[in-house]
């Protein structure tokens, strides 16, 4: 009955408005800046361009970095410790808090040429958690740090420690019921293709707002919120992480991708539009094959996201961001 579900709705979801595929040639990097209840009612439009000039910076930034052949991580662990330093997003500065009112965070970053990850949960003085999770993967034989532990090897690493209030915002400490109101389950991730045609992801977050002290998302979960393949797809999830951790959705994805034939955009929008939607999950992901072929994909009212790359057809490169739903990916558009 469950499949049966799927297929009958599928088609209705594949043409809606909060999916979009395209064809990039060459290196190509996509971002997201969080999913979830994310309605044009809730912003003015200073604070909507201000959100747009957020996501051009980063775009701009990765895009060049691998323009010129540098590492795919290097550049995924540098655009998430952007996004990580922009108190506009639910990662690192501005954060959302705990039921006690501190901050906690998750991250992870995965190679897909190689498997190699590296994740964090829990961290309460960590400035950047996306270095240390990188710094997991390449300098232990572990996945997953958590808490004082990750906190611990960061002091040998040579990590930048701040204090939790650091993280708390005026927006999040005075903003607080607006935001449950909202139902936003923000998330910062990063997917790309670079020059060598390697995959790569990551995903940074501070969680749920109001969440239970020590509750761990999907985020830092390797397969759940992050997952990267050369053979499949490197993809990153936001959304309400319970939900995407039941569903393995980040490897999912791939393996529906390996195993089941499906290419890129079918295989997301089953995942999205299909079982998360019978599961009542909320919210979207953002991925790239080594082909070029990239989506993102939401079933929530909107999602910070935006892409840069050069596409097949018209051989232009294009940057194109977006936060409601009803996105558009005209072949002319510019910046």
């Amino acid at each position: 009955m469950r499949f049966l579900k799927l297929f009958i709705a599928l088609p209705f979801f594949v043409i809606g408005q909060n999916h979009e595929q395209f064809q990039f040639d060459g290196p190509a990097i996509l971002i997201h800046g969080g999913a979830g209840g994310i309605e044009r009612k809730y912003y003015t439009n200073e604070q909507i361009a201000t959100y747009d000039s957020s996501l051009r910076v980063v775009l701009n930034a990765g895009y060049t970095l691998l323009d010129e052949g540098c590492s795919g991580m290097d550049v995924v662990v540098h655009c998430l410790t952007l996004l990580e330093n922009n108190p506009l997003f639910n990662a690192g500065k501005g954060a959302v808090v705990t039921a006690e009112g501190t901050v906690e965070l998750d991250a992870s970053v995965m190679n897909g040429a190689t498997k190699k990850a590296g994740a964090v949960a829990g961290l309460k003085r960590i400035k950047n958690p996306a270095k240390l999770a990188r710094d997991i993967m390449e300098y232990t034989p572990h996945i997953l740090l958590i808490g004082d532990g990750a906190e611990s090897f960061a002091k040998t690493r040579e990590h930048e420690f701040v204090e939790n209030s650091y993280f708390l915002t005026a927006k999040r400490k005075g903003q607080y019921q607006r935001w449950k109101e909202m139902k936003k389950n923000g998330t910062v991730g990063v997917v790309l293709k670079d020059a060598h045609g390697d995959l790569y992801a990551g995903t940074s977050t501070g969680g749920m707002m109001g969440k239970q002290y020590g509750r761990v998302g999907d985020v830092p979960l390797i397969g759940a919120g992050t997952y990267a393949d050369n053979h499949g797809a490197a993809v990153s999830c936001t959304g309400h992480g319970e939900y995407f951790i039941r569903e393995n959705v980040a490897f999912q994805v791939n393996a529906r991708m390996q195993f089941e034939g499906l290419t890129l955009e079918q295989s997301a929008s089953r995942i999205i539009f299909g079982v998360l939607n019978e599961d009542a999950g909320n919210g979207g992901l953002i991925a790239i094959d080594a082909k070029g072929n990239a989506t993102w994909t939401f079933n929530s009212k909107g999602m910070f996201r935006g892409a840069k790359g050069k596409m097949k057809t018209s051989q232009k490169v294009m940057l194109h961001t977006d936060i409601f739903g009803d996105p558009t990916w005209p072949e002319n558009c510019g910046f």
